[in-house]
């Protein structure tokens, strides 16, 4: 879960997290370097007493700030595509999930298991125990099996919700009506937090889901 002064993004628990960190570093050195150049010609600007009289035209000139950031563009779009489909794929999972949003909590639905049903609610502060956190724990977690293939369909009772868990790089829109899916693979034990992503209703922010691992 986040912390303090937390300014990067959380440390990942899955394969897809750390490949979404990745891609996150990739984008961004290449904005940096964009940045830099880009900077570094405007300053130089302020600074250039040349005028070239008989400059009509630049084809040269125009033919590379026309191809350049196609390539530029090209070497952010391709990595962003594989790792779109690879977020998409579902991979012979071990344990179904399912995720029924309401407007203040969760239901959830291990279908493998007997049919296991139960609602998840945040705890109220003045119920919380010395070492649970505010506005983010709920009374029945998930518990899931790691180092295994996940699959989570979510949906809504009422309005849409997101389930939305960072560490695992898990966000699915729950929408009434419609039956979403995606898959996860947790690589560590552990807790993990996360909390409805859509604004939906008063202080619907803190519709928190809560993992253990």
């Amino acid at each position: 879960m986040s912390t303090w002064a937390n300014l990067g993004l959380q440390d990942s628990a899955s394969p897809l997290m750390e490949q979404l960190i990745f891609f996150h570093d990739h984008a961004l050195l290449i904005l940096v370097m964009i940045t830099v150049l880009v900077g570094y010609l405007m300053f130089m600007l302020f600074f250039n007493n040349y005028v070239n009289r008989f400059l009509l035209h630049g084809q040269l000139i125009e033919m590379i700030w026309t191809i350049l950031p196609a390539i530029i563009l090209l070497f952010i779009a391709l990595p962003s595509l594989r790792l779109l489909y690879l977020l998409d794929e579902i991979n012979e999972p071990s344990v179904t999930l399912k995720s029924i949003g309401h407007q203040w909590y969760w239901s959830y639905e291990y279908s493998d298991f007997n049919n296991i049903e139960f609602d998840s609610y945040m705890i109220p502060t003045d119920q919380l125990s010395t070492d649970g956190f505010r506005l983010l724990d709920v009374d029945n977690r998930i518990v899931l099996p790691m180092n295994s293939q996940i699959r989570i369909l979510v949906t809504a009772a009422d309005v849409i919700h997101s389930w939305t868990i960072p560490a695992l790089g898990v966000k699915v829109d729950g929408t009434p009506g419609r039956l979403n899916q995606t898959n996860f693979f947790i690589n560590r034990p552990g807790l993990f937090y996360g909390q409805c992503s859509e604004i939906c209703g008063a202080n619907h922010s803190l519709n928190p889901v809560v993992i253990e691992s």
